[in-house]
Order: C-alpha cells, then structure tokens, then sequence
C-alpha cells in the first residue's frame, strides 16, 4: 500500500467519527497545551532573569547582608542575626579597594508620594549613591542625575520612574517641582527611562534619593546594599572580589576559619540559581504535563482497539483481496499517529495561548521557543505511534477467514 493511499484512508476513518475522534483528541491536547505552556513561561523567566541580571554588567557584583535568595526558613533567622551594612563600610571598601572601578549603595523603603492633590501610595523610596543609577544602567531621559555634591550634603533632590511622573505630574514638566515622600519634600531633577513590569509589577514606581538624605529621613538600621564594579587595569571580577572580600572579613571582624559575616554575589551565581529554580519548577510541571500526554495515549489505544473490532469484516476483506500484514499495520498505525498529531497541533497552538494569557493578566514572562513546538509535535505523534503499535498489531495478526465471519 502507498502512504498516501493510507494517509487517505486514515483521514476517511478519522472524519467518519468525528466525535469519536474529537473526544479521543482532548487528552493529547491537553498533555501537549501543558508542556508547552510550562516550557513556554520557563524560558521566559529564565530570558527574563538574564536580562535583568545582565543590565548590571558582567562585571559587577554585590555585597550584601544576607542573600537576595532565602528558600530555607532557618538559614534566614540565622542571617537576620548578622550585622547591617553601613554606609561606612561602603565608604572603606571605596577608599581601600584597589580593582574597584565604580562603587554604590543603595537602600529602599515603601512609602507615600504626594503632590498637591495626586498621591502614590505604594511607591518605592531608593536611597541612592551617586554611581548606583549607572551601575544599574537605568539613563536619565530628562534633566540630571544625582551628584557627589548632592550625596555629600544631603540635598532633598530627587530622580522619578516614568509611572512617578505621570501620575503626580500629568500634562506638566516634572523638573523642578516638588514633592512629598512620607512627608518629606523633594525637588524633581531627572526622570529615569521606563523599565516596563516585572511579573505585573511595575519597575517605573520609585524615586531616588541620596542615600545620606534617606538615611537621615528614614535611619540606618536597614543594611545598604553594595553594587561593585570591577576592572582596574584589566583586572578579572574575581581579583577585585577577593579583594572586596578581604577588606570586609577584616572590618567586621570575621576570625579566620569561620564564614564571611555578608553575601557576595556576583550576576553568574545569581543568574545561576534563578534558572535553576524555574528549571526545578518546570521539570515537576512538565512531569505532570506528561502524565496527561500518557493519559491521552492509553485513550487513543482504546479506541483504537474498539475500531479494530468494529472493522473486523473491513480487515478480512482487504487480507482477502491481497493486503499484507504490512499493510494493515502501516494503515492502523498512520490512523493513531495521524490524530495525535493533530491533537500535537492543537496543543501547540493552546499551550501558548495559555502562556500569552498568563503574561497578560499577571504580566509573567513568556517566550515561544521553535524547538518547544517541534518537540511537542513530535511528543504527540510519537505517543500516537507507541499506543497504537498494539492495536495495529491485533489487527494485522486477524485470520481473514475469521474476520469475515464477524459481524
């Protein structure tokens, strides 16, 4: 038999039972809508971890007093016990660090803007260093950023995220006027380029500050964050890290043996565990995904069963007029592999549209990648294939006397 005769007749028997069919679909659809979905929502996290990290740069790294990742309950009690990081510390590590090229610090609270009428209840308060704007890449689009001098004295000056400026300042310029945060006054002088949202959540919701006008406003209980640029004389990251690392362990006293007292991370680690715990989340996901593709298997052999015995007589009368074992085997085979296939598609087409309605009403990321379909096609046509080896099987080993006996 040609496969095209048999992909005829595949497609003959499919559309006579439509519903049949239909039914039998939903399975596979709803394996391969799953895998690609989870895939699909991985990769975007992952490209979206990656991007964000990178934006600092290869070569910048941060200390801190705990990790930016906790994921046991014990270890975060145990690292709430540290000491804070000061903004004196900051400064020791600028004046002593040889392969530092750019230092900053940065704190953050949530609090309440206000201008004349307009309020933002739920913005974030950045205190800033000078550098921390060029360390993290974010451009001024309008007006200046922040100075040595402006740092130096403490000036009630700030920069504002887009969402900032068009929610206080509708239809105005921004620059030079003033506003609140938690009650305190600031003059506008620089709007920072439009970050878009992260997971649904805006980045474009802040100010920055200096970092010593936040800590007079607000304290320094709260531990600085410290972003570092490496590079002096071509320098590797790690060069100035060990020396970041040594200049620390000596100021807060760590005794030689005994773990580092803070957190130094760089973009690598970071990035490194994030796609790590996307990928975990996304294998336990796609494990459940294809538990529903195997479901969807075990229903396609069934029918499959039921139409061989349903066309026990059909069977007989083509081995009659010549048809080999190969032949109805090719012809049972092409059937299942044929509606899995289509189901292949099917969910293809679910798996991201599921994805683009998640990024669209909680704004995760989602990215549609080539290979993801061509494996869930191919996951669906092979599940097609391997349940229905037995029917066909069944069907090709029928007696042709037997079988045109049936009714």
């Amino acid at each position: 038999m040609e496969l095209k005769e048999a992909l005829k007749l595949a497609i003959q028997s499919l559309w006579a039972n439509k519903l049949r069919t239909v039914l039998t679909l939903l399975g596979v659809v709803i394996g391969v809508t799953s895998v690609i979905a989870v895939v699909t929502l991985v990769n975007g996290a992952n490209s979206f971890v990656i991007e964000k990290f990178s934006r600092y740069g290869a070569d910048v790294f941060t200390v801190t007093r705990m990790p930016q990742i906790v994921t046991n309950a014990d270890d975060y009690i145990k690292f709430q016990k540290r000491k804070v990081i000061l903004y004196d510390d900051l400064k020791y590590i600028e004046e002593n660090c040889k392969h530092c090229v750019g230092i900053g610090g940065q704190q953050a609270s949530v609090g309440k803007l206000v201008h004349g009428t307009k309020s933002i209840t739920d913005a974030q308060i950045r205190g800033y260093t000078w550098q921390m704007p060029t360390l993290q890449n974010l451009d001024i689009v309008q007006g200046r950023g922040l100075t040595d001098a402006d740092q130096e004295h403490a000036a009630h000056v700030a920069v504002i995220g887009t969402d900032v400026a068009e929610n206080l300042f509708p239809g105005t310029d921004p620059l030079g006027q003033e506003l609140r945060a938690d009650g305190t006054p600031y003059t506008v002088i620089g709007i920072i380029e439009k970050q878009g949202s992260t997971f649904g959540q805006s980045q474009d919701n802040f100010i920055g500050v200096p970092l010593t006008a936040f800590q007079r406003d607000y304290g320094t209980q709260k531990s600085v964050t410290i972003y570092i640029k490496a590079g002096s004389a071509g320098a590797p990251l790690e060069t100035a890290a060990d020396e970041v690392r040594v200049l620390m362990r000596a100021r807060r006293h760590d005794a030689p043996g005994q773990p580092n007292s803070f957190e130094l991370d760089t973009n690598n680690t970071l990035v490194g565990f994030a796609s790590q715990l996307t990928n975990s989340f996304g294998a336990v996901a796609g494990a459940i995904a294809l538990i529903s593709l195997v479901v969807g298997g075990i229903v396609i052999m069934n029918i499959m069963l039921v139409s061989v015995t349903e066309r026990t007589r059909e069977i007989g009368i083509r081995k009659a007029l010549g048809a080999r074992r190969q032949d109805i085997l090719i012809q049972f085979l092409i059937e299942s592999a044929l509606m899995a296939l289509i189901g292949g598609f099917i969910g293809v087409a679910g798996g991201v549209g599921v994805a683009e309605i998640v990024t669209l009403v909680s704004g995760f990321p989602s990215t549609v990648a080539l290979w993801s379909v061509l494996a869930g096609l191919v996951m669906a046509t092979g599940t097609g294939i391997f349940f229905g080896v037995y029917p066909a099987r069944k069907a090709a080993e029928l007696d042709p006397i037997v079988a045109l006996r049936a009714d």
